[in-house]
């Protein structure tokens, strides 16, 4: 099923971005406030009612992931392995020195009751980081096997992807040890993780064009509705043979419409997907961007999905690539509703 029509979305406008765009997330209080964050070392407020940029803070590295606090604080993840702090109020910038040693590969925000002020950056350092918001010095710091590739605030939990296939599972209100330890069903490096909006699962994707849905009650009942299937491939002809071939593609981003519990997911194939997990069905893929996704973020209220598009050289360095860019999809309730 189709779900294209372009004249329902609208591309930001946002000049030129001289590299490619690491994340897009809406603001939880303001579902018209969109935080960007890229490569190009700087990090973007947007205000997609107006279709306007409201604010611009330079970084002096890359910027690898970024998340909101509130409407006045935002977080981003330093290529050069600090954590920064904006006020998107005033402009003012902290970077918090005791950061880690190599690049923070993700943020997240826990808005938890239980951990109302907390922020958690992952580093390919191995370790993962708790900062109080109110304070200069991380409060916590815990080290994984492997580089942290995804993580995903889950409620009172933190789910964290690492460079070797783990899983771990954190409870935000005790982390004297890990509360689940797993090996992704996956069988390829893991891309993105996102957490069920009722907080009893994830999606977890992979760089080999696959999805899988799991449940963190460990219970065998509850273990025997997890799946996984193939997404983000296409079929193509092959020259002067008569078969055709399929291309795999990284699935990169994922989304969930907190209304429905649907969600997005986002490919290196240029494709952004919708998914009733429930029933096992695609709802709708939308027309094919000219580069791939890179990041997918649902507003609060579901009536717009923000999508990046950026070359991330995965057929390595061509001629002209795309322009980087993010759209805003104004979304219609038949795209996003269980059937």
């Amino acid at each position: 099923m189709s779900g294209g029509e372009r004249h329902s979305e609208f591309k930001l406008d946002a000049g030129i971005w001289n590299d490619p765009i690491s994340n897009v997330t809406f603001d939880p209080e303001n579902p018209r406030s969109l935080l960007v964050s890229s490569w190009d070392c700087t990090l973007r407020l947007f205000d997609i009612s107006q279709n306007s940029q409201k604010q611009s803070f330079a970084a002096n590295c890359p910027l690898l992931d970024c998340c909101f606090v509130n409407s006045y604080t935002a977080y981003s993840a330093g290529g050069d392995g600090r954590v920064r702090c904006v006020d998107t109020t005033t402009g003012q910038e902290r970077v918090f020195p005791a950061s880690h040693e190599a690049p923070v590969r993700c943020i997240v925000h826990c808005n938890h009751p239980s951990a109302p002020n907390v922020v958690i950056s992952g580093s390919w350092d191995h370790t993962i980081k708790v900062w109080d918001v109110r304070m200069v010095n991380p409060v916590q710091s815990y080290r994984h096997p492997d580089k942290i590739y995804a993580m995903s605030s889950c409620g009172d939990k933190l789910i964290v992807g690492t460079a070797g296939r783990h899983v771990l599972v954190w409870d935000m209100k005790n982390m004297s040890n890990v509360l689940q330890s797993r090996e992704s069903s996956l069988k390829y490096q893991t891309r993105c993780i996102r957490s069920f909006p009722d907080h009893t699962g994830y999606v977890l994707s992979s760089i080999e064009g696959r999805v899988a849905v799991e449940f963190l009650d460990p219970s065998p009942e509850a273990q025997k509705k997890k799946y996984a299937f193939k997404c983000h491939r296409i079929k193509e002809e092959v020259p002067d043979k008569s078969e055709k071939t399929e291309l795999v593609y990284p699935v990169n981003a994922i989304s969930f419409h907190k209304g429905f519990g649907t969600f997005a997911t986002g490919g290196s194939d240029g494709y952004v997907n919708i998914w009733d997990g429930g029933n096992k069905k695609r709802l709708v893929q939308y027309h094919r961007f000219a580069t791939g996704v890179t990041s997918l973020s649902f507003n609060e209220d579901g009536s717009a999905l923000a999508i990046a598009c950026s070359y991330m050289n995965e057929s390595g360095d061509i001629e002209n690539p795309p322009e980087n860019s993010v759209y805003i999809r104004n979304v219609a309730e038949n795209e996003v509703k269980p059937k």
